[in-house]
């Protein structure tokens, strides 16, 4: 059953028609990723569905008391009016009810202290409170604490205006609100902008426990892997649907592609075939059936007229014969080719530190990176990745040790600032400055990049993002590196180009060390994960997800010790000098004694998720190993706020 569906829906800015003819359906407790080049109206669809604009035509139809959340990427447009609120005023307004029901409870009290035997009140005072708790009126504070921590909001941050937040922390309050909203049906504008991999793992967690329905727009393939359940490809004209996560798609749309391709070859393969029959009969004998054949023809082609013009069948001849499938036209020729071979042993390192005179970033594990390889290198912002790179380059001294070269290296250096470019050039002009070739031929050259006609003639200085990026991954295939240092190649680019990039750089014959936070493409490439955290850089010899498994393995180990230390905490309630009626006495210890129950029950369900994950680990069976583990941390925020409860009973009782 649909919670929102929508049909025939178009949208137009003046002239320009940006999409026409699209419906969906978005079922109850569905999760679906929506992918699309750039400019193909992804975010106007999302503003149409959420009334905030108005179609050019079709209709929209929402289940009725349906509650939207909506992530945009304005996010101060969701303040208006409230840009004086501190973060933690923003997230309090969800539960306004629950304080209100407080304050009740607070005039009730004050009341009964000086009526102790009007029944009237205590009834009242009873059935509120017991409203109160069974709405996390006890515990709506740690819910908060725990969607900001998980967002990656520092503390010291919750009593900022909302007006005097970064663009990127009025992002993350907006998305906090939200999930502490819990709407019918969740709408995320690029979600993940913003977010580190970390938060951007805890906002998994969160939304693959989601029992609503979620629409979801975003680049992060990765992130649409792991969460989606149903993905939309969305074109000018229409929304095709896939059924499974962004892998999944993947591989359906190659084979419709081919399929698409092969049925496309065949009518081709017909039509020359009956051009070539009315070529050659239309003057001869059997010029009826010839000129038979041609009506049907253009009626086909959708030749304009009613007289037989040789020149404009064959003119929509022509177009139907040029005609590709959107694979042959995305699959280009493009190669990252090294001219030499260079040595087995490319990078080494010994004791290296990296940092600046006085100040050590990190400390790293000492390196050895062979030919053919591909390394990723991960870690917070600002930890010094970057700087990490340019130490490898030589461009910048290190603090302590030392990184050695391997034979015969070339390297090729791309960097995510484009700092290389020159933005008083053209397109044409910039590539020219690289490398002399003819004009025609840097055209052509360009085209690969998906730079065609007269893009080529834009300045630099107006190019976007991920137009810097394809330009700047243009000058690094002419370089004939057989050492690649890639820092965020991926940023600012669409799904499309992220794809074309992935497969230039599987094929690419020599050895790869990234910074990225695109952890599809790390998945993809990444022979060794070198990690940055808390001062020091470790490695990994092993992929993206072998990687993931072994630190959800550490981290569940170090979970199930603290919940073992905090559980053996728990000491029976004191039960004197409390200030309670005999009677709400009885009713609290009843209350602390199920609360204990359901403690003793998660923590015996912990250890057996705990043994399960043992098991499925060794395995290496990552899909399990995934499973099992959201399975420990949502019975582990479970345990969490059990203990929480249990607290907050406890003192009460006191």
């Amino acid at each position: 059953m649909s919670i929102l569906s929508f049909n025939d829906l178009s949208q137009s800015f003046g002239a320009f028609d940006l999409f026409s003819g699209i419906g969906g359906s978005v079922e109850y407790g569905s999760k679906i990723g929506v992918v699309g080049p750039n400019g193909v109206g992804k975010t106007t669809l999302l503003q149409l569905l959420v009334d905030n604009a108005s179609p050019k035509t079709g209709s929209i139809n929402l289940a009725r008391d349906t509650r939207i959340g909506y992530l945009r990427q304005e996010a101060m447009l969701a303040f208006k009016g409230r840009e004086h609120f501190t973060v933690r005023q923003e997230m309090e307004r969800v539960f306004a009810h629950l304080t209100d029901m407080a304050a009740e409870l607070e005039t009730l009290e004050n009341q009964m202290a000086d009526n102790v035997s009007d029944q009237a009140f205590l009834q009242r005072y009873s059935e509120l409170q017991q409203k109160f708790e069974a709405a996390g009126g006890y515990d709506y504070d740690q819910r908060i604490k725990r969607i900001l921590d998980g967002l990656g909001f520092e503390a010291e941050n919750w009593e900022t205006q909302l007006d005097h937040l970064s663009g990127g922390q009025k992002t993350r309050a907006l998305l906090a609100r939200l999930l502490l909203e819990e709407p019918d049906l969740l709408i995320l504008d690029e979600p993940t902008n913003h977010l580190d991999i970390a938060a951007v793992e805890w906002l998994e967690g969160m939304l693959n426990a989601w029992d609503g329905a979620i629409l979801i727009v975003s680049h992060d393939r990765y992130f649409l892997d792991t969460v989606a359940t149903v993905i939309w490809e969305m074109s000018p004209t229409e929304i095709e649907v896939y059924k499974g996560n962004y892998t999944a798609y993947a591989n359906q749309r190659e084979e419709r592609w081919e399929r698409r391709r092969k049925e496309l070859e065949a009518e081709q393969a017909e039509l020359e075939k009956e051009m070539d029959y009315i070529r050659k009969n239309i003057a001869g004998q059997r010029t009826s059936q010839a000129k038979g054949k041609w009506k049907r023809l253009n009626a086909k082609l959708g030749v304009d007229g009613q007289a037989l013009v040789m020149w404009k069948t064959e003119e929509k001849v022509k177009q139907f014969l040029s005609q590709r499938i959107n694979s042959d036209q995305r699959a280009f020729k493009l190669q990252l080719k090294s001219a030499n071979r260079s040595g087995n042993i490319v990078l080494r390192t010994s004791d290296l530190e990296v940092g600046f005179p006085g100040t050590t970033l990190f400390k790293a594990d000492d390196i050895e990176l062979m030919r053919l390889e591909a390394a990723a290198l991960i870690g917070p912002n600002g930890c010094g990745k970057t700087t990490f790179l340019k130490t490898v380059l030589e461009d910048h001294p290190a603090v302590a040790g030392k990184a050695i070269h391997g034979a015969s290296l070339k390297v090729g250096y791309f960097s995510q600032a484009h700092d290389s470019l020159d933005h008083a050039n053209t397109i044409l002009d910039e590539l020219l400055r690289h490398q002399h070739m003819a004009t025609s031929e840097a055209r052509a050259y360009l085209g690969r990049f998906m730079f065609s006609g007269d893009d080529v003639l834009k300045k630099v200085s107006t190019l976007s993002g991920g137009e810097r990026g394809r330009l700047a991954l243009s000058i690094l295939a002419l370089q004939d590196a057989n050492f690649l240092l890639l820092d965020e190649p991926t940023n600012h680019l669409d799904i499309t180009a992220q794809e074309l990039l992935q497969a230039v750089l599987e094929a690419f014959d020599g050895t790869i060390l990234m910074v990225s936070h695109d952890r599809y493409l790390i998945d993809r490439l990444a022979t060794q994960i070198w990690s940055v955290a808390d001062g020091r850089m470790t490695v990994f010899n092993g992929g993206y997800r072998e990687f993931v498994a072994q630190r959800d393995r550490v981290e569940a180990a170090e979970k199930a010790v603290k919940v073992e230390k905090t559980s053996a905490k728990v000491a029976p309630p004191k039960t004197q000098g409390s200030g309670l009626s005999k009677n709400e006495q009885r009713k609290l210890e009843e209350k602390i004694a199920a609360v204990e129950a359901s403690i003793e029950a998660a923590e015996a369900e912990l250890e057996t998720i705990t043994a399960e994950l043992e098991t499925v680990s060794a395995s290496g069976d990552y899909e399990k190993i995934q499973t099992v583990t959201q399975r420990y941390e949502v019975t582990q925020a479970t345990l969490e706020q059990l203990m929480i409860e249990w607290e907050a009973l406890e003192t009460r009782i006191q």
